[in-house]
């Protein structure tokens, strides 16, 4: 049985047509029939296989849109027959990564509904529609593209599915305009429990963000929302609707949901029929979260791409020091990138909100706090992650750089004098990157002379046979990877390169004392597993002092507790190349 499989949570858009015209859609002028030769169902057949013949496998595949029940019968039926195949056939793979075997599942604005419901009775479709809340102002958004309104077609639709047992759900987004009405909207919930086939418990809030809204609809300030969300408990609980206002309708704010990843481009994706991969149904059509297209891109690439796009998204904005008391961090991960980069904020647009959710379902502040906020500021943030790491007690076990200071053998593991990297007339002395107090970059391009300097006494430290010694570099590019029984994810290695003693005596060096070698033929050689967008890293030591680090590690268990990442002395680049293949 192959245990290597990556699950991922897909969301198919069939078509990009839509019968309506919200006035404030994300999508604007995006939703009308795209000209493309691929067909809904071969594009997504041929996503599932490729993505499987890389061992990713969708866990859960969701038609949205655009509109899915534009689709003309056939194509919608044929959709979700294969949706619905694909579960069965891959039900023990998706099971034995602990997920459940689910329905086919559509995302819609419910206005067409009727056309596809014989299909939708056939394989027990779950639904998840949207109205406007308080319905007095569904008509004045939500209308068709030739501006009819739509609410009464929408609810008489919702009758159609009284007869059949498949899962049917409405949700609303909640803007300031809505926010007015709070008495209208309680009311709206009640009738829409009472008087129609939806279980309102089953129900969720979403809070709308001003974009792409035509400056139509505005979003709720933070104390607005938490007043929406105490206002709906106030209303609802110990009702008949309880179970919902405490669970389903404010989950998208708990940790059940895409956010509470460190990043969501790990595990979520979005497939267009033309074969184009986006994070989202937020960042759909935008270039910052587009991660390649299904037909052009290997698997490998559109992988890299989703992490290290949502990676360079979250860092757009530094990093909230409000963040590091929080002690929630380990539930919000600061927030979604995309409403984030929207707001020009750097924590989630429903902080507060949230906070009360936390407090309210009983989810303790973090106990090792200090711990996961240094795990998230090596995974996700630029900063240098070191000056994050928990604070020591002494009296707990000796800090790193008493263990230094102990151990004559780590000097020059640690030593800041030792290595210098010129790229072609500037000098940049390296340090250890985790005893640096902060993060350094150059830029290498093509055209780059790049050389390494080190201190001809390096041969002779830590070694009996200095003529088996030698300069070891390490190269390590931008794409983060998963490694090892731990899962940790770090850096892809690239390439490790060892000069020995005798050639560098050969090589003339133009500074006392220093041994030099050329790197440029060197980096020019592994260019094309580097990457631009985010920042790769070379190292330099000796082999024999690498070998007493991993020796000092697997001894020593303080040193190994403090020392986990590389901690020779570094320097992180950025790549530029046209020719990139990963551009």
């Amino acid at each position: 049985m192959n245990n290597n499989y990556k699950y991922i949570h897909l969301l198919y858009v069939p078509t990009m047509a839509c019968n309506m015209g919200c006035k404030y859609c994300y999508l604007e002028d995006n939703t009308k029939d795209e000209k493309t030769n691929y067909k809904a169902l071969d594009t997504l057949k041929f996503a599932i296989e490729k993505f499987k013949e890389s061992n990713v496998i969708p866990f859960n595949i969701s038609l949205h849109g655009g509109e899915v029940t534009t689709l003309s019968k056939k194509d919608f039926h044929d959709l979700i027959a294969y949706i619905s195949d694909y579960y069965q056939t891959n039900k023990e793979i998706i099971t034995n990564g602990g997920f459940k075997i689910g329905n086919p599942h559509i995302k819609t604005n419910l206005y067409n509904l009727e056309e596809h419901i014989d299909t939708i009775k056939e394989y027990n479709v779950s639904i998840s529609g949207s109205l406007d809340l308080p319905l007095l102002l569904h008509d004045e958004y939500r209308v068709t593209k030739n501006n009819q309104k739509t609410l009464t077609k929408i609810l008489d639709n919702i009758k159609l599915l009284e007869s059949i047992p498949n899962k049917k759900k409405v949700s609303a987004t909640i803007f300031k305009e809505h926010y007015k009405y709070l008495d209208q909207i309680v009311e709206d919930i009640k009738y829409l429990h009472k008087n129609t086939c939806l279980d309102m418990n089953d129900f969720n809030f979403m809070i709308g963000f001003d974009y792409n809204s035509n400056d139509i609809l505005h979003h709720m300030s933070e104390e607005e929302q938490v007043t929406f969300y105490k206002r709906m408990h106030q209303e609802f609980d110990g009702t008949d609707l309880d179970l919902g206002v405490n669970g389903p309708w404010f989950n998208e704010f708990g940790p059940e949901y895409c956010t509470n990843c460190d990043n969501c481009g790990e595990k979520f994706f979005l497939l267009e029929k033309n074969g184009d991969i986006y994070s989202c149904v937020r960042g759909q059509k935008h270039p910052d979260y587009y991660y390649g297209n299904i037909y052009k891109d290997t698997i490998q690439n559109i992988l890299d791409n989703a992490f290290n796009k949502i990676f360079l998204n979250h860092n757009k904005e530094p990093f909230n020091e409000e963040c590091l008391q929080c002690g929630y961090l380990y539930l919000c991960k600061t927030g979604c990138p995309f409403v984030k980069n929207t707001y020009k904020t750097n924590k989630s647009y429903t902080c507060k909100l949230q906070q009360e959710l936390y407090k309210d379902r009983n989810y303790l502040k973090d106990a090792y706090n200090e711990e996961s906020v240094y795990n998230y500021m090596i995974k996700m943030r630029t900063e240098n992650s070191e000056q994050y790491r928990p604070k020591v007690n002494n009296n707990d076990y000796p800090m790193l750089e008493e263990l230094i200071q102990n151990d004559p053998k780590l000097k020059y593991i640690y030593d800041d004098k030792s290595f210098i990297l010129k790229v072609d007339d500037v000098e940049y002395p390296l340090e250890s990157q985790i005893l640096k107090k902060g993060r350094d970059f150059i830029y290498l391009t093509p055209n780059s002379k790049i050389k390494i300097y080190m201190k001809k006494n390096m041969i002779e430290e830590e070694c009996d046979y200095p003529l088996n010694n030698a300069l070891y570099i390490m190269l390590l590019s931008g794409n983060m990877i998963t490694y090892g029984d731990e899962n940790r994810l770090k850096q892809q290695h690239v390439m490790t390169h060892q000069v020995y003693k005798g050639v560098l005596d050969q090589n003339t060096s133009d500074k006392e004392d220093y041994y030099v070698y050329d790197l440029t033929n060197l980096i020019k050689e592994y260019k094309n597993y580097l990457t631009m967008d985010t920042s790769n890293n070379i190292f330099f030591t000796t082999t024999s002092l690498r070998d007493y680090h991993y020796t000092k590690q697997k001894n020593n268990a303080y040193y190994h507790i403090q020392a986990i990442n590389l901690p020779f002395q570094n320097m992180e680049f950025y790549y530029i190349d046209k020719e990139l293949k990963n551009e």
